[in-house]
């Protein structure tokens, strides 16, 4: 059965996801939106869409990443002594100048004691599980045809054994490589051995630099790898999960595909890497976000956009691929693109203004940004008091959302400190008076009195989550008696133990019955501001 403790790979154009046995159950080529060949994760339990290495006889298997890498260790152990090592990598280092990140899986299997009978097996589908290869051998390699895409495993092993999925004895060492139908011009363990190599320097030369504090320094490196592996380098995008259609709960239907870069994380993203020191990724991704303002000349935005901006968001079903764990439906795209979510301006020009404040940029934010930025700015004060589908991206209702209203008071008020920054004097007290009219409203309209509390919309009685983010963008104190009352308020109606839910209502698939591990953080963080740093620390390293 299908697990979703997994191990990834990956180089910042696409990933593989790897369960603790070392079958890679999901990866999409050539980029993290592509068809997913491998598929098994989504199928149902079907024996397609997997790539996988067995040992016969399995008794026990262990799993870790080598030092500061992404690169995978899996270790299995038979009942009679032998033990077989499988190392997984996505190749990522410097070639003339550049970063060489092919979309290829490299596999390496070796006998590590004993004498130990493995069997290779190799099942690609193509067209989310619709399509299945037609396979051709060579001298040594394997090819999976379609008319849409071929895949070569080029080897060193037995290819008739592999083609043929037969055990046989593990000797010694044997070499895989998985992409593109392209021929290898030198020995192919050569070439596995130099791979690995530069790509393990190159991240532990990427892991030396990031700033990370004294505490918790492993879990913070493996995120912060993790992140950087979901961001697509060739643009700067970074996505918001490496599948589709993993349920929310069992049986919600809430499946939703998550290979696509939300604007509302821009703010998020940034503030992160920042805080990591990771500045070359903020700068591709600020320049992401560059790209996306640019192409919208009318100011208005999408909630999410695709890896390079061309791609088709909409929405279908891949009938042929059952779901996890028989959890379907699986979705190709998002029809959350085509609602209106009227926080992404504010997200977006928090973001940006890192690019005015931040001396180590090479490129910093200038007037010409600010220009660009402006008509962002005159969306957010014309829509900060209209309904739209909110955070949580509800298709069956709109409402004035408070946080989106205080994502554009946000997006005001950031001009203002960008107009000031720049000497901008006029356009600096333009966005001013704007952004403290706009907070007047938002206080006005979402404090519920009975409760004593912000609300979710404007006029409403619900609690949400996402007002406890007032304070993390500057529009209250930690200290105003407001915030005070609405984390207690949020603590009250939405902790459920050590975590919180989203919202406590209705939605369009019924009552929610699982937490959220972002609101979770929200809520310590929240917590923090307000002093009770242990309980926040408690919760943090539960």
């Amino acid at each position: 059965m299908n697990s979703l403790d997994l191990a990834i790979i990956g180089n910042c154009a696409y990933s593989a996801l790897i369960d603790p046995v070392g079958r890679i159950v999901w990866s999409c080529l050539p980029h993290f939106d592509g068809d997913p060949a491998m598929n098994a994760l989504l199928n149902n339990g079907a024996e397609d869409g997997v790539f996988e290495v067995t040992l016969e006889g399995l008794v026990k298997h262990e799993q870790r990443y080598l030092h500061n890498t992404p690169i995978l260790l899996t270790r299995l152990e038979d009942a009679h002594g032998g033990a077989v090592e499988i190392v997984d990598f996505a190749p990522r280092f410097k070639h003339f100048g550049r970063i060489y990140r092919a979309p290829q899986i490299f596999r390496r299997i070796t006998r590590i004691a004993g004498l130990p009978r493995v069997c290779i097996r190799l099942r690609p589908t193509f067209e989310y599980g619709a399509v299945r290869p037609q396979v051709n051998r060579g001298s040594n390699h394997i090819r999976y045809a379609t008319e849409a895409l071929t895949l070569r495993l080029t080897t060193d092993g037995p290819v008739s054994y592999i083609l043929d999925e037969v055990a046989f004895p593990l000797e010694g060492t044997v070499n895989m490589i998985l992409g593109h139908d392209e021929s290898l011009t030198q020995s192919i363990a050569d070439t596995v051995r130099e791979f690995e190599e530069k790509t393990a320097d190159y991240w532990r030369e990427w892991a030396r630099y990031l700033s990370i504090p004294f505490e918790w320094q492993e879990a913070v490196i493996r995120a912060a790898i993790t992140l950087k592996l979901c961001s697509f380098e060739e643009t700067g995008a970074i996505i918001a999960a490496a599948t589709t259609s993993i349920p929310e709960a069992i049986d919600s239907g809430r499946n939703w595909d998550y290979r696509y870069c939300w604007l509302r994380d821009a703010y998020f993203v940034v503030h992160a890497l920042n805080r990591l020191g990771a500045t070359k990724t903020m700068e591709d991704h600020l320049r992401y976000i560059g790209a996306v303002v640019s192409a919208e000349t009318d100011g208005a935005l999408k909630p999410l956009y695709s890896i390079n901006l061309g791609k088709s968001l909409e929405e279908r079903i891949a009938a042929d691929l059952g779901g996890y764990r028989g959890m379907g439906p699986v979705r190709v795209g998002n029809a959350a693109y085509t609602q209106l979510q009227n926080d992404v301006y504010g997200s977006v020009i928090l973001a940006s203004s890192q690019a005015f404040f931040d001396q180590r940029l090479i490129n910093p934010g200038g007037a010409a940004l600010f220009e660009r930025l402006e008509p962002l700015g005159d969306r957010a004060v014309a829509c900060f008091d209209q309904p739209d589908a909110g955070p949580w991206e509800l298709r069956g209702r709109v409402r004035v959302h408070t946080y989106s209203s205080v994502m554009c008071w946000a997006a005001c008020d950031r001009l203002a400190k960008i107009g000031a920054r720049l000497g901008l004097v006029d356009r600096a007290d333009f966005w001013r008076a704007h952004a403290d009219r706009m907070r007047s409203v938002v206080l006005e309209e979402a404090w519920d009195p009975k409760q004593e509390t912000l609300v979710e919309s404007f006029g409403g009685s619900d609690i949400d989550a996402s007002v406890l983010l007032v304070n993390t963008v500057g529009f209250l104190e930690a200290d105003d008696p407001r915030f005070v009352k609405t984390v207690a308020a949020v603590e009250k109606g939405l902790k459920r133990g050590r975590h919180l839910l989203r919202y406590a209502g209705e939605d369009d698939f019924g009552v929610p019955q699982t937490s959220f591990t972002t609101c979770t953080f929200w809520y310590i963080d929240a917590i923090g501001a307000l002093g009770r740093t242990g309980e926040a620390r408690e919760m943090f390293e539960e």
